[in-house]
């Protein structure tokens, strides 16, 4: 019967000689391909410890690469939900103060109106916009407290807000509108509704005193959006007209208290801008050296800190890390499969030999056995995607995410495909060209050994995989000593037993009333107010001056208003000077400073109390000086700060619980007094020492990515470990019954077996060493708290490299010199 091909030729002999000989190509590269798929599936069922070690490894290996690779996505993609994305930034500004530049997100009002008027062919919107807070929200008798922001009518538009109901442009153009989220119109309204539209005009009341619009229901940003907790928006117009220090400073250019976005026109560029506007606030207030610039959104995330006026990275840093860290776990997978496959190239070599004598070619045989790590590593993406998917809860919760893996994006298979071919290929290559190198006539005649630097290769990789593996214990072990020292810097007020908790509008003028019923409660030992909480700082200010100042220095402050009670409440330590009384009236025009603004004053301390310092034009007298106060981020310098008394700041409550009350019984009472003076306002508190901790999330949650993948990486190279010592005894099993026959005891044939680990893991940490205390030191360097590397923390990660790989080992030593001599010697 004729070829099929060759059927329809008639007078083009050449073209179906050509067709015919394509043909017959294809089908021998594709039995060839078969054929090594079944030999390669042969070798692994042959050898099932090795094949499993290679799977189990590559797995484990890949499953960490996916999941860093699906983290830095999420970082990577972070804010581009915006369809303005590449078009907005945020306005910030640069103070210098003692040669020293600060870079602060609060701006002055007047920013806003000169931004529009001057550079208005830049710009296609502005917008004024108030730091995220909570609001009290009632609807009949449901009360809520969300978070949301009082913008200006450009906002939704700006940040492109999917309205489910009402419109962007319009939203807010009216003075009594809100706009709602999706997931709390449903709080609010219940999920019976289904179509938005019918909730456009109802009425909401707010902090107990307004009645606002429903003007538009918009989706919920996802998580990876900074703009995510904001759950509704209101005026501009309603934050001036309930706040009187916010609507007398609409041309204060000193006040620097709110937040200003911006979004470029298409043929402007943030770069020209920045030059252009940068002295616009330098003309009216000088103090500080103010340096106005905007920042783009898509450095928002992962470029957020500023050194001294430059931009220092961020989140950044740690996108690369984890980037160099899930490319060094996947190395020491693949590095396990080319040391067990090299290890075993005296039981390859016969067929190597037999293969090459019958007419195989090198490319023949470097494709057999690339076909085996091919299919080792499509064996592992199984795998790995199983354990990806089981752990993904676990890990979101770990890093704060919402990832998901995304089945349905071609891409993602796409690169997924390229990524197992990749790591096949890299796995394989080395064993497939070693192995295909030898010679058959040697192989043959039984005179092939591997020799004595046949072993020198997988030292080197050994000693590579315990290198990355010593330094990720180094550096998860430096990573929790930074964070446990910044959590035992002493913070100067007591953090046990303190509650703070919002002033609402119904509260706002009834502090005595409040402190009065508060302070009668069972469980209540003190009781203030405060400006801001007891965790950060909500203003700064910069129009101070005294005798002998500077007239060309130019300084700023933190500035807290409290209650005379304040230093009692929260037990701060007065150190010159006395703190605020109710007994004294002049108190009121009174200042107590921290240590670090008496030093940023240059007034020696015992000289300060006394002294006067003017703030806008009006004279305060310095009563006293307390130890610094950390109120906000414990890896920075203590911010100078001023506290007054001005009780239109009133903000936050602090109470200070009685010791040996019961704190469910305490917080039951406060709870109690809260609803009998303010029935319509849900009680929300938080622990002082909780808010504290909170301040520690971020560095912990890398903290605790880096243990487990430091772990990962131990656990690989110890898979490899074992395999390579399984084999080693293996290979001296009949050397090991003459030893014994000749004496030997078991610890010594233990410790023979160990020695070469036990050398190749101390020249790990001799080489990891210098490289970790390199990197750690610089990444320290951004801490201006921080501690100093001992060489304990080397000496601790090289203990625990040696005993793990002293446990890895030893199951296989011991078993080798526990087996009877004469099964081993029998042959003999």
């Amino acid at each position: 019967m004729a070829h099929p091909l060759k059927q329809n030729c008639t007078n083009d002999d050449g073209l179906c000689a050509l067709q015919s000989f394509s043909h017959t190509n294809y089908s021998t590269t594709k039995m060839m391909f078969r054929n090594n798929l079944k030999i390669a599936w042969r070798s692994l069922l042959k050898n099932k410890v090795t094949g499993f070690i290679n799977i189990a490894g590559l797995a484990i290996g890949m499953a960490v690469t996916i999941m860093i690779g699906l983290w830095i996505h999420d970082e990577l993609t972070y804010n581009n939900i915006h369809d303005n994305y590449d078009h907005l930034a945020q306005l910030l500004i640069h103070q210098t103060v003692s040669e020293k530049t600060r870079t602060g997100y609060a701006i002055a009002q007047p920013s806003a109106p000169a931004l529009r008027e001057n550079f208005g062919s830049d710009f296609e919107h502005v917008s004024m916009a108030s730091w995220n807070y909570e609001h009290l929200i009632t609807l009949g008798d449901k009360s809520l407290r969300p978070e949301g922001m009082h913008v200006q009518p450009e906002f939704p538009m700006m940040f492109s807000l999917e309205m489910l109901a009402g419109s962007q442009r319009d939203g807010l153009k009216d003075p009594d509108a809100i706009l709602l989220s999706e997931s709390l119109a449903i709080a609010l309204f219940g999920k019976s509704s289904d179509d938005y539209r019918n909730l456009l005009g109802k009425s909401l009341r707010i902090d107990s005193r307004d009645d606002l619009k429903v003007t538009g229901i918009y989706r919920d940003l996802p998580r990876n959006s900074r703009l995510r907790n904001a759950k509704f928006y209101i005026t501009w117009e309603h934050f001036l007209k309930h706040n009187d220090w916010a609507r007398e400073s609409t041309d204060n250019w000193g006040n620097h208290s709110y937040q200003l976005f911006a979004q470029k026109k298409e043929n402007s560029d943030f770069a020209t801008i920045n030059e252009k506007i940068k002295d616009i606030e330098k003309e009216h207030n000088e103090v500080g050296k103010p340096e106005l610039f905007f920042h783009p959104m898509s450095k928002w995330h992962l470029y957020s800190d500023f050194k001294n006026g430059e931009n220092a990275g961020g989140r950044i840093q740690f996108v690369w890390l984890f980037g160099i860290i899930g490319v060094f776990v996947l190395l020491l997978a693949c590095i396990n499969f080319m040391n067990l496959s090299t290890a075993r190239s005296e039981k390859r070599a016969k067929e190597v030999g037999i293969r090459k004598t019958i007419g195989s070619l090198r490319g023949q045989l470097i494709g057999q056995f690339l076909s085996e790590s091919l299919l080792v590593s499509f064996l592992s993406m199984f795998l790995s995607i199983a354990l990806v998917q089981i752990s993904l809860d676990a890990f979101n919760e770990m890093a704060n995410k919402s990832i998901t893996m995304p089945w349905s994006e071609p891409v993602f298979w796409a690169a997924l495909v390229g990524f197992v071919v990749v790591t096949g290929l890299l796995a394989g290559s080395y064993p497939a060209f070693y192995l295909s190198s030898f010679r058959p006539l040697k192989v043959l005649k039984g005179t092939f050994r591997s020799g004595r630097w046949s072993s020198v290769p997988r030292q080197v990789l050994v000693t590579l995989q315990f290198t990355v593996s010593v330094a990720l214990i180094i550096g998860t072990i430096v990573v929790f000593q930074q964070i446990e020292h910044a959590k035992n810097r002493p913070v100067g007020y007591e953090r046990e037993g303190m509650i703070q908790f919002f002033c609402s509008v119904e509260l706002y003028d009834k502090y005595d009333l409040v402190r009065d019923n508060m302070i009668k409660a069972k469980g209540v030992e003190e009781f203030c107010w405060a400006s801001s909480p007891l965790t950060n700082v909500w203003s700064n200010n910069t129009s101070f001056s005294w005798e002998g100042k500077d007239p060309e220095a130019q300084f700023s402050f933190g500035s807290v208003s409290v209650a005379p009670t304040f230093g009692k409440t929260v037990g701060w330590e007065v150190i010159a000077g006395r703190d605020f009384s109710e007994e004294f009236a002049t108190d009121s025009a009174s200042f107590v400073l921290n240590e670090a603004a008496v030093e940023q004053i240059g007034i020696p301390l015992d000289e300060i109390v006394g002294k006067t310092i003017t703030w806008n034009k009006t004279p305060n007298k310095v009563i006293g000086v307390v130890r610094n106060l950390i109120m906000e981020s414990p890896y920075t310098p203590i911010k100078p700060t001023i506290f007054f008394q001005n009780d239109n700041w009133l903000s936050v409550y602090v109470a200070k619980l009685t010791p040996g009350v019961p704190v469910q019984e305490a917080l039951s009472n406060i709870e109690a007094v809260h609803k009998r003076l303010d029935p319509a306002t849900p009680f929300e508190f938080e622990f002082v020492d909780e808010a504290y901790n909170e301040k520690f999330i971020g560095e912990e949650r890398i903290g605790k990515l880096a243990r487990v993948f430091a772990f990962l990486a131990i656990f690989i190279s110890c898979l490899g470990l074992f395999g390579l010592s399984a084999y080693v005894a293996e290979q001296r099993t009949k050397e090991i019954g003459i030893r014994k026959v000749l004496g030997a005891s078991v610890a010594n044939l233990w410790a023979m077996q160990s020695k070469n680990f036990v050398v190749l893991v101390l020249l790990s940490c001799l080489i990891a060493a210098p490289i970790a205390w390199h990197y750690l030191d610089g990444w320290l360097a951004d801490y201006e708290y921080r501690i100093d590397l001992s060489w304990k923390v080397f000496a601790w990660a090289g203990v625990l490299s040696l005993a793990v790989t002293l446990l890895t080992v030893s199951f296989q030593s011991v078993k080798a010199a526990l087996a009877n001599p004469v099964k081993s010697l029998r042959s003999e």
